[in-house]
């Protein structure tokens, strides 16, 4: 039986780089599939949802190979299957990505129901309104099957700000005719990344990092290199583990302009930070002490959709505050089976 043996009343020191966002890889491996050019993705975290999105683009006909670590190259000249195999569909999530650029590339997707983990209820609808008013048609049955003659331009508004709804939203609509226009859109950066991958294949988006997104529509992309972008909650566990165990700690790549709101929840715990550049530095002996509101008030922490707290690092705050002076209320509001 595999298990963890953890010793602690030790502090930590050093530095650490952190790792590429998954969240934004998984969505540009997909977007691999608009070009039947070669695609170079580095910063690419070597884990298993990505290894498993590689692998299904082997099998639709794509060329993968692995240059160095964490830098991949895919060429997808020619599609042989518009079915997305079923035993990798069920290992991750992520396979629904493969919705929009298999419409906009070859007009037809077969799609198993994703697998991937159980958080609390994840609607696939946003996704399949959105793609049928961009001309899609589906039909729902043990399998997700949408075909589309043409994809055409439209004003979209979603009817929630769903992140994979928004990028497969975002990938049918960079090859349809005419401008699309996506509002409620998901802001969050691996969305900006996926964003501004596209436009380094020759898309046209506009309002990258905001809740509305306008996409004049191209005939056709082109390969392109892409850095995958920071990932953020790891780097907000980071700086929770630093704190915690009263550690210092420097985390390079932090991509501090992606934690403005994680700064303020953890200053709500007594915790700051230092930013040099990209460099995050996380000192020792934090006072650790819960700062109240304005009048002696308890604070909150509660997750909510980008800019807000991510949901994903709300599970290290609650174990933070368990090590801090005074009392912090926490509220997990996105996905009730946290």
């Amino acid at each position: 039986m595999h298990k963890y043996v953890i010793e602690g009343g030790h502090p930590l020191r050093g530095r650490i780089r952190a790792n590429g966002n998954k969240n934004a890889a998984l969505p540009c491996v997909a977007a691999c599939l608009l070009t039947d050019e070669t695609i170079r993705l580095t910063n690419v975290p070597e884990i298993e949802d990505i290894l498993v999105m590689l692998d299904i683009l082997k099998q639709l006909g794509g060329t993968v190979v692995r240059r160095e670590p964490n830098v991949f190259e895919v060429t997808m000249h020619n599609i042989l299957t518009h079915e997305i195999p079923v035993e990798s569909a069920k290992k991750v999530r992520a396979s629904i990505l493969f919705a929009g650029p298999m419409l906009a590339r070859v007009g037809r997707v077969v799609l198993p129901p994703p697998g991937g983990d159980v958080i609390g209820r994840r609607r696939l609808d946003t996704h399949f309104l959105a793609l049928s008013e961009l001309g899609a048609r589906f039909e729902v049955d043990t399998v997700y099957t949408l075909t589309a003659n043409k994809l055409v331009g439209q004003d979209l508004f979603l009817d929630e700000a769903s992140v994979t709804g928004t990028e497969n939203a975002l990938m049918a609509a960079v090859l349809a005719e005419g401008k699309t226009i996506i509002q409620n859109a998901a802001s969050e950066p691996h969305i900006q990344d996926l964003c501004n991958l596209l436009n380094a294949m020759g898309a046209k988006i506009s309002g990258i990092g905001s809740n509305i997104l306008f996409i004049d529509g191209v005939k056709k992309l082109h390969g392109a290199e892409f850095r995958i972008g920071t990932d953020f909650m790891e780097v907000g566990s980071l700086i929770g583990l630093a704190a915690a165990t009263r550690s210092e700690l420097e985390i390079d790549d932090a991509g501090p302009q992606h934690l403005r709101m994680v700064k303020l929840g953890y200053a709500k715990l007594g915790i700051h930070w230092e930013v040099e550049g990209s460099t995050i530095r996380v000192p020792a002996g934090q006072p650790m002490k819960v700062v109240s509101d304005l009048g002696g008030q308890i604070p909150k922490i509660d997750d909510a959709p980008w800019p807000g707290f991510p949901p994903d690092i709300l599970s290290i705050m609650t174990v933070v505050a368990t090590q801090t002076e005074g009392t912090t209320l926490i509220h997990e509001k996105m996905f009730e089976s946290r």
